[in-house]
């Protein structure tokens, strides 16, 4: 039987590492071969390829009908992005099997990836996968199959304007135990840019501000968000990918940040243009106060693919270009603990709480600070536009000064 000649059938794609899968971009073409070892002699039929790119969100929900009854409500979606089809090996025109001698044989295989693919995700709800099958026809025997996955990145250049805007908030709370009001706490925070990269370090300027009557703690955390759509149902799982805890604030004092060093850890990018799976991250500063709930500031942040230019951009600004150089920052040493749950860094009646960065109105003067001393636009107005026309021209009746004098 073709058991006993079949000692291997499995693909092969260029550019994959060993037992690993190989990486592409949206609109690259993708090769490679199927490998066919036979011991012996073999009589087969049609080998055929098929690639396979899809997005699935898939999830249930009890749900409860009154006192005695429950059901369990299903929602499922699917977003196809690669459908291609080839055949390798036709059986001939007169429907008789085609005969294979024994050894080794490789059928070679090429297709375009489209323009617009989602990069490859596995979580919790849903995932984005790719791959490739081929299926070996024999006569009077089951269909032989072999699968290969590869991953897509889609690529996310953070070079960009609006990547390269930098992100600022400011949030206060009254702390209350008992129906005492025990002061306020203030924060107020900014980053240099929006887009960041893997293995980049983001330096986080703040400033906290502890009015009450006890101690507070600030953190420091980014979040990760995988938002699943089916049906127009939203499920979310929010996670927390790294985080760093400052020294606990006095009552009355304030703490400042003059650049806390944030290290991003290897995270899959964002996901954004994807109709069922959308990932998304963002830096939240935290305030924990004793008696009451934690104070949070959340600033949007995007993972991108392709790092930050080493001359930087005219668009970005002073602090952005000075992060690249934080060659420092490499000595910090690697947090060896996981990182803690989300619970510990965002109370629950606030987790979905949306804290959109507040307008120019609203900062005030809480901005006033020796660690925004660079950041002149919060706290100046732009320079006026250059002219060739004197705007204080000398006056006619001055006697011009004698240059031998």
């Amino acid at each position: 039987m073709i058991f006993d000649r079949l000692k291997r059938f499995s693909i092969v794609l260029e550019g994959a590492e060993r037992d690993g899968p190989a990486a592409f971009s949206p609109g690259q073409a993708v090769s490679g071969r199927v490998v066919l070892e036979l011991a012996a002699a073999a009589r087969l039929g049609a080998l055929r390829l098929r690639a396979m790119g899809a997005a699935r969100v898939h999830w249930t929900e009890s749900r409860s009908a009154g006192s005695s009854t429950a059901y369990t409500q299903s929602y499922s979606d699917q977003v196809e992005f690669l459908n291609h089809r080839d055949t390798l090996m036709a059986p001939p025109d007169n429907g008789e099997a085609t005969v294979l001698q024994a050894g080794r044989h490789e059928f070679p295989f090429t297709f375009q990836l489209p323009e617009t693919l989602a990069t490859s995700f596995e979580g919790k709800h849903g995932s984005v996968r790719y791959w490739v099958k081929a299926k070996l026809h024999r006569p009077w025997s089951t269909v032989k199959k072999a699968k290969k996955e590869f991953t897509v990145i889609e690529p996310i250049d953070i070079n960009t304007p609006a990547l390269l805007a930098p992100q600022a908030g400011a949030k206060e709370k009254l702390a209350r135990a008992w129906y005492c009001n025990r002061g306020q706490v203030s924060v107020t925070a900014k980053i240099d840019r929006k887009g960041y990269t893997p293995g980049e370090v983001i330096p986080i300027f703040a400033e906290i501000d502890n009015c009450t009557s006890r101690a507070v703690v600030p953190k420091a955390a980014i979040i990760q968000t995988q938002t699943f759509i089916a049906r127009g149902t939203k499920k979310q799982k929010k996670s927390v990918v790294t985080s760093i805890t400052g020294d606990p604030i006095p009552a009355g004092k304030r703490e400042v940040w003059h650049g806390q060093a944030l290290k991003i850890p290897p995270v899959g990018p964002s996901i954004l243009q994807c109709r069922i799976i959308q990932v998304e991250y963002s830096l939240k500063v935290c305030v924990d106060i004793p008696g009451t709930s934690k104070l949070l500031l959340e600033l949007p942040l995007v993972i991108g693919t392709i790092p930050l230019h080493p001359f930087g951009s005219r668009t970005s600004s002073v602090s952005s270009q000075y992060s690249v150089n934080l060659d420092w920052l490499s000595t910090i040493p690697e947090q060896l603990e996981a990182p803690p749950e989300y619970s510990a860094v965002v109370s629950s009646p606030e987790a979905e709480q949306s804290l959109a960065p507040p307008c120019r109105s609203e900062l005030g003067d809480i901005l006033e600070g020796p660690f925004f001393a660079y950041i002149q636009e919060f706290r100046f107005r732009p320079p006026p536009l250059y002219s060739e026309v004197d705007p204080n021209p000398a006056l006619g009746n001055i006697r011009p000064r004698c240059m031998t004098c």
